[in-house]
């Protein structure tokens, strides 16, 4: 599997090391999972000191109204078009397969919302960085655990201080122009996934040219990770 190159650069391969591209959306529960999958691979992977994960931008619904604190059960009947008890069925299945993975997503509570600001808080914290991950998986949490909107500009002043973002830094942020420099990384995410055919998240790319799609098994992300570290690109 195959991924066009990222303008960004090759990845680098002198010292066998590899970065892995995760395109995901706050909003969508399988990202939740397969983030969570990811971290417990990297964490028992003894190569994880030659990969450096990188958190990329994907907006599922880039329309969802900000703010309108609708329930993610209205809300997705809604834009389907499908009964709610189809819906409930289908939170179901996705919160038994969350459960095996140790996460609790409560649908019930679960709350609609637009998530580019979320977006670009992890861009504030860094998406390559250890801080940018622990943002990711708290804006996570705060969705699908604690029914939190994280549109709300006080959930993520609250998740960028649990991760030691400042107040004062998060709320800049929140008011800046929305091409700032958090936004246009967001947007230029975004426009690279288009360009290499991202139809769908979780989608992780390594060594920029190895792809697998959805909610991957550890054993397959690393054997990932194991092929761009074993076979690195031809320069």
């Amino acid at each position: 599997m195959t991924a066009d190159q990222d303008p960004t650069g090759p990845a680098q391969t002198g010292d066998r090391h590899t970065v892995l591209d995760v395109w995901t959306d706050i909003a969508c529960p399988w990202c939740y999972i397969g983030a969570t999958r990811l971290h417990r691979a990297l964490a028992d992977y003894d190569r994880a000191g030659q990969v450096t994960v990188h958190w990329r931008a994907y907006e599922l619904d880039p329309h969802t109204p900000v703010g309108a604190g609708r329930s993610e059960l209205e809300a997705l009947a809604e834009s389907k078009d499908m009964p709610k008890d189809r819906v409930r069925q289908m939170f179901d299945q996705v919160s038994a397969v969350g459960a095996e993975d140790g996460l609790t997503l409560d649908f019930g509570r679960t709350i609609s919302a637009n998530t580019f600001d979320a977006h670009r808080l992890v861009q504030l914290a860094g998406p390559d960085t250890a801080r940018g991950a622990a943002v990711l998986t708290a804006l996570f949490h705060a969705r699908f655990t604690r029914g939190l909107a994280v549109d709300d500009p006080e959930v993520l002043v609250g998740v960028g201080a649990e991760a030691g973002i400042g107040e004062e830094a998060v709320r800049a942020l929140l008011a800046a122009p929305k091409d700032g420099p958090e936004g246009a990384a967001v947007t230029s995410d975004e426009a690279l996934a288009a360009r290499i055919g991202v139809r769908g998240v979780p989608f992780f790319v390594a060594d920029r040219r190895l792809a697998v799609s959805g909610a991957q098994a550890g054993e397959t992300l690393t054997r990932l990770l194991d092929t761009a570290l074993d076979s690195p690109a031809e320069q």
